[in-house]
């Protein structure tokens, strides 16, 4: 990671990893071809599970490379580390074009990557367990109706598991003072 100071603990990747709606899944197709897709993944340890339809580009590339990278996003805003009128003063004077650069035209935002093989999940059990997982993370009013639904769909459904070798975790955030928090200083401020 080329901005040390901007770096988080692997806790902070783990809390980016849980709250966020989606991981992009990227993976190596054939013909050595950059292949990314959105997922709904849920964590639970050391492991993300998705599920899939049994058979595509999806299945056939990760049946021939199990190495995948997943993205996930967190909060991203835009700050106001200035008024109007402080703007104002900074756009006569020159030398401020850098407090521009650096603290105007920027984003605040939070990131966790992950690493990991990816395996398919052959385990009935475990296959439930890692579907009833993803539906009480996106749908969680539902459950209620959960078991008529895996009876019916598991069977045409592929569930995959991806075993976390690493995870990196990265946030810009400025204080109320408009300097950048660096590293892991006030790391339970919410976006």
């Amino acid at each position: 990671m080329r901005r040390k100071d901007r770096e988080m603990d692997r806790e902070f990747g783990i809390e980016i990893i849980d709250r966020s709606k989606y991981g992009v899944l990227s993976m190596i197709a054939e013909g050595n071809e950059p292949y990314g897709l959105p997922l709904s993944i849920v964590r639970d340890g050391e492991y993300l599970y998705f599920h899939s339809a049994m058979d595509g580009r999806k299945v056939k590339t990760l049946a021939k490379n199990p190495n995948v990278s997943v993205v996930f996003v967190g909060e991203i805003r835009v700050p106001e580390n200035y008024t109007k009128e402080e703007l104002d003063e900074m756009a006569k004077d020159k030398t401020k074009a850098s407090l521009l650069i650096s603290k105007v035209f920027t984003t605040e935002y939070e990131s966790a990557i992950v690493k990991g093989r990816v395996k398919l999940v052959e385990d009935e059990q475990e296959k439930v367990r890692a579907m009833r997982l993803i539906c009480k993370k996106y749908t969680p009013a539902k459950m209620d109706y959960f078991d008529m639904a895996i009876k019916a769909g598991l069977k045409r459904t592929n569930i995959y598991m991806i075993e976390i070798k690493e995870i990196k975790a990265k946030r810009k955030k400025y204080d109320a003072h408009g300097e950048e928090i660096k590293g892991m200083q006030g790391k339970n401020v919410v976006l």
